[in-house]
């Protein structure tokens, strides 16, 4: 054998050679439900049809009332092209493992529901009649409030996405509301050259405050920031990176700023209860004329005396002369925006469900996702639930360490 046949049939032999090892397979298979909403002017959907893909792609298993996604202009068709089941009853969605709800489940919803499920919503108990938590309880259901979960930084994700959207969205609200086209004064939002910038007053420095000064401060309108917490404030001027306006809440001061003001913006965040009413109503009476106040706090009673609920249909009122939009769900309003941040938070929880073999599994290693788990198969976790509705509650930490 010659030597250049030896080195044909030996090249290669000391090269590396890929080794053939079996693809983990997942340890869990999920079955999972988006019904559609049916709450007052909800428009947002739990999951959009990328992350479906996701999801199918993984091996879980998806369906999807029919209109699920409409309001936020995704189609059916859209769905079903990504791997989920489109079905036309709510009865079929109720039969799923985990349910992805944004609005909490109405007491009908409720006795669709099969023992046993989770159910991943909005809590929103303020808005909830007596027996919503029994019937819950009854149905030995698992209940996470997605509000309430906690990410690796301490950070409630959901809660921050929606705050960056509707502290954004609220500048834009004002800037139409300036304008001739919605019986405004006829004002832009901003500064052009020889004309004073317009002045927005934000009560509230967290993710709201933040991003309602970001949005401002690039139209060029002069901003100045009120807030209880001085560090809420110095970290505020951090993040923006450019000095603003902003004090501690002192009545005088406020009111001081608000008769000056083209915009007022409530932004401020109760972490129990009701937000605190710090704009009284002899505050607005010396607002401007045709000024604009937008209360995102409203869905915790408002951050203005003035302030009354309205709706995204009729949106605003006038008192005192100045235009109130007081909606409490302002991301609705840019409802597929607001979907995909849903979408992009609830599809990680699922696929981190799914390596760690299903619920019972993840709750047990996830300590943020324990911090929204409220009824846990069937038992109040939640102490302050418990003493509000005067109910027996356990641990859920406690819990976990029993089993």
């Amino acid at each position: 054998m010659t030597k250049d046949v030896l080195f044909s049939l030996t090249k290669g032999a000391f090269a590396p050679q890929e080794e053939m090892l079996e693809v983990a397979r997942k340890k869990g298979k999920l079955y999972i439900g988006i019904p559609k909403e049916i709450a007052f002017q909800e428009t947002r959907v739990a999951l959009v049809p990328d992350a479906i893909a996701l999801l199918t792609n993984n091996g879980h298993r998806v369906v999807v009332e029919a209109g699920a996604g409409k309001a936020a202009n995704f189609d059916d068709l859209d769905y079903s092209e990504a791997g989920a089941e489109i079905v036309y009853s709510p009865n079929d969605v109720y039969k799923a493992d985990i349910v992805f709800k944004i609005a909490p489940p109405t007491l009908e919803e409720i006795e669709l529901m099969q023992p046993k499920q989770t159910l991943f919503s909005a809590l929103q108990l303020s808005v909830q009649p007596e027996n919503f938590l029994k019937k819950l309880i009854a149905k030995k259901l698992n209940c996470i409030a997605f509000d309430l979960i906690m990410d690796d930084a301490g950070i409630l994700p959901v809660i921050r996405a929606m705050g960056e959207i509707a502290g954004g969205a609220s500048i834009l609200i004002a800037a139409e509301l300036l304008s001739n086209v919605n019986n405004g004064v006829g004002s832009i939002l901003g500064g052009i050259s020889g004309i004073s910038p317009t002045e927005v007053v934000i009560i509230g420095a967290g993710t709201v405050g933040e991003f309602a000064a970001r949005a401002a401060i690039g139209l060029g309108a002069t901003v100045k920031v009120f807030d209880n917490s001085t560090s809420r404030l110095r970290r505020l001027q951090s993040q923006l990176g450019t000095r603003v306006f902003t004090s501690v809440i002192v009545p005088r001061v406020l009111e001081k700023h608000l008769r000056t003001a083209d915009v007022a913006i409530g932004a401020m965040r109760a972490t129990k209860g009701r937000t605190p009413c710090i704009v009284t109503e002899h505050m607005v009476s010396e607002m401007k004329t045709g000024s604009i106040i937008v209360d995102v706090s409203i869905d915790q009673g408002g951050v203005f005396e003035t302030s009354e609920v309205t709706n995204h249909t009729k949106p605003v009122f006038r008192k005192h002369g100045v235009i109130h939009y007081c909606v409490p769900n302002i991301p609705s309003r840019v409802a597929r925006t607001a979907s995909y941040a849903f979408s992009n938070i609830f599809a990680q929880i699922v696929l981190n469900m799914g390596d760690e073999g299903g619920f019972d599994s993840i709750v047990r290693k996830d300590a943020g996702l324990r911090n929204g788990v409220y009824i846990y198969n069937g038992i109040l976790t939640n102490q302050f639930l418990g003493e509000a509705f005067n109910l027996p509650f356990k641990d859920i930490n406690l819990l976990m360490a029993a089993i």
